[in-house]
């Protein structure tokens, strides 16, 4: 093993860490490597106290914590998506925290997608998220569309990644809408999301993006970069806890576009409560909510996204960046003999927050690691994928999952485990 490689070398990076100090601010598992951040973040001290806060708000105000206490229930979204709205390079108007990540891709096909004569098509990935996809197919049935004809799925052509000029080569006259990840879910590829954007623009197409697997871990130009929409879950990078509130983006220059769905909280806030019948929606991306907020499950990400404003997520870019690097050499050097491969992107700029390990027997490795006391995600076929989170993953975490996973393939640990996933991978 090399000086880079060694237990002494991954201690000095921690000592050199600038984000050290917030390890400290999370519940880490007692006896785990928590190695899945990229499906759901640790909770924070802060978090926690957030939580209880609104709940005491609840408990000390009643029906008067809409418009009372330190955190008013009737304007804590647009609060909250203004802390947010850094993070995506937006403008505050520009973000508002709502509802769930299906709910809010559903909004925003609604309000985007206007197939007009031979321009009928969405246009997405053959490697997204299937709930996405199952949204589009939806929007598309609602409007008595095929989505076997009008829903375009870019092929990629190693099963791992996707070319952008595939993608652009795919934006043709019948494109109305398209709909991309920012960051592949499995194998961790993130998109140019800029160039996309600019292509579609040069097409008069509208473009939107899914963030799940970027914000918090990747700092965005969303408003600078003109893209029209996004939206993302909070219950990631953003650590806001098991089904935390969604967020959406909407570009300024759509302010004044009706919600293709409409409900009560998309009001004006000055309106809200006449109990008209006639729809007066606000003017920003407030308009695009639905209903009244799921406040506790809001609430925790008061206490998170304040870390963030510490932090800043440019800080936390570098830093993830440094773990995946430092993950993927102890990788090559240590596990050379073992038949895995590396199915993320190597470059810095094409890479996600997380490490994408494939192996024909993924499976039952992910549940030796986990019996063994690391916490990695699986997904199908055979990925293992690993994301060290800048706020509370250590250089000296990394080094030893490495060394549990070469114990693990050394002694043929996995051999006793079927390889095959639990429910919930």
């Amino acid at each position: 093993m090399s000086v880079l490689n060694s237990l002494e070398y991954a201690e000095k990076l921690d000592q050199q860490d600038p984000l050290q100090s917030f390890r400290e601010e999370f519940y880490l598992p007692k006896k785990d490597l928590y190695l899945d951040g990229n499906s759901l973040g640790l909770m924070s001290k802060r978090a926690e106290t957030s939580l209880l806060e609104l709940a005491d708000s609840w408990k000390r105000l009643g029906i008067d914590g809409w418009m009372n206490g330190k955190y008013p229930w009737f304007t804590l979204s647009e609060k909250l998506g203004e802390m947010c709205a850094p993070l995506v390079g937006a403008k505050a108007k520009e973000v508002i925290i709502t509802a769930s990540t299906t709910t809010n891709l559903h909004q925003l096909v609604a309000t985007f997608y206007k197939p007009k004569g031979k321009k009928t098509k969405i246009l997405a990935d053959e490697l997204n998220f299937p709930s996405d996809i199952y949204a589009m197919q939806s929007q598309l049935q609602l409007k008595g569309l095929n989505p076997s004809e009008h829903l375009i799925q870019v092929k990629s052509r190693d099963g791992r990644l996707i070319d952008e000029q595939d993608i652009i080569d795919a934006m043709t006259e019948e494109v109305a809408l398209i709909i991309l990840p920012t960051v592949l879910y499995r194998s961790g590829q993130l998109l140019d999301i800029e160039k996309l954007t600019t292509e579609a623009h040069k097409r008069g197409i509208i473009i939107g993006f899914d963030g799940c697997h970027s914000v918090g871990a990747i700092p965005h130009h969303f408003s600078k970069w003109g893209v029209d929409f996004a939206y993302w879950c909070t219950y990631k990078y953003l650590n806001s806890g098991p089904g935390g509130v969604g967020a959406l983006y909407v570009n300024e220059k759509h302010f004044g576009t009706m919600p293709g769905l409409t409900g009560w909280f998309g009001s004006n806030k000055e309106k809200q409560f006449d109990m008209e019948h006639t729809f007066t929606q606000a003017s920003d991306a407030g308009a695009y909510q639905i209903g009244t907020p799921h406040l506790l499950s809001t609430a925790p990400l008061i206490g998170s996204l304040e870390m963030f404003a510490e932090a800043s997520i440019e800080a936390i870019r570098e830093k993830s960046l440094k773990l995946t690097n430092f993950l993927m050499e102890l990788i090559q050097s240590e596990l050379g003999e073992f038949n895995f491969t590396i199915g993320n992107p190597l470059e810095d700029t094409r890479r996600g927050g997380h490490v994408a390990l494939e192996h024909p027997d993924a499976a039952r490795i992910c549940k030796t690691l986990k019996e063994v006391g690391v916490i990695p995600d699986y997904r199908n076929p055979n990925i293992i994928r690993l994301a060290p989170v800048a706020f509370y993953t250590s250089y000296v975490d990394v080094w030893h999952t490495v060394q549990i996973l070469k114990r693990i393939m050394e002694e043929k640990l996995y051999e006793k485990f079927e390889n095959k996933r639990e429910v919930i991978a």
